[in-house]
């Protein structure tokens, strides 16, 4: 393989922007951000491209290669098929900036409206290792947006308005089970951020560079306290005789 081919989305909107095709020489071990940096520096010096570290832990350098939502730089060219272009596109669940840049802002917007961690004036800070074991998983989080991008909620409808999307629930849940974290947010979870709009397709969690289990075991867990809360008839009557919540 001496050189790969390249097509780039190239434009400021989905509408009138285009691909674009580059030839770049084949270094091997090259990952897809290492061509698009060739691209950069050879051909066409306004590229717009978001990476920071390179080294697949800031999360920046997310875009959709050959239609699936990776790290570029953590994607390597020889795991692709040799005899086709490899097709680099922007993240296509948010507003385009330029190019294979796209606006994120939403995701921390939403994140502000999580109520925060919440202890216990009182809290004894002692804490052992089978306390937090759950949690751990989820702080392994890089904030790539590769989960938001996949899911149909927001990729395909549109509904940021009803859905925080798998990488807030997997916030929300980290605060859930922290032990120390006294706040209840079930009902939060269902009305605001709109955890019965998940329908478990586990499409997240296959995209996740992190190799977290969103779905499994984090979102699912979120519904069943809903359903626990609002939806079991046991406990519906429980609260009816008792007057609790």
């Amino acid at each position: 393989m001496s050189e790969v081919v390249l097509q780039v989305f190239r434009g400021t909107t989905r509408e009138q922007g285009e691909l674009k095709e580059y030839r770049v020489p084949y270094v091997e071990g090259m990952v897809v951000l290492d061509a698009l940096h060739y691209i950069q520096a050879n051909y066409d010096g306004d590229l717009a491209v978001r990476w920071n570290c390179k080294a697949a832990k800031c999360g920046s350098c997310s875009a959709e290669v050959n239609g699936k939502p990776r790290l570029t730089c953590k994607t390597r060219i020889d795991s692709l098929p040799k005899d086709e272009p490899i097709r680099v596109y922007p993240m296509r669940a948010f507003p385009l900036i330029k190019d294979l840049v796209t606006d994120v802002s939403w995701n921390y917007e939403a994140k502000k409206r999580i109520p925060p961690f919440t202890p216990d004036k009182n809290t004894d800070w002692i804490m052992f290792q089978e306390d937090i074991d759950r949690l751990q998983e989820f702080r392994k989080c890089i904030e790539c947006f590769l989960c938001q991008n996949v899911c149909h909620i927001l990729r395909d409808h549109g509904r940021k308005d009803a859905f925080f999307g798998p990488r807030l629930m997997i916030k929300i849940a980290e605060l859930e089970m922290h032990p120390k974290d006294i706040l209840d947010r079930t009902e939060f979870l269902r009305k605001e951020a709109g955890v019965g709009f998940c329908n478990i397709t586990k499409c997240c969690t296959e995209v996740c560079p992190e190799g977290i289990h969103i779905t499994d075991n984090g979102i699912i867990p979120l519904k069943e306290r809903v359903v626990d809360r609002y939806f079991d008839p046991v406990m519906w009557i429980f609260r009816k005789i008792s007057g609790r919540k």
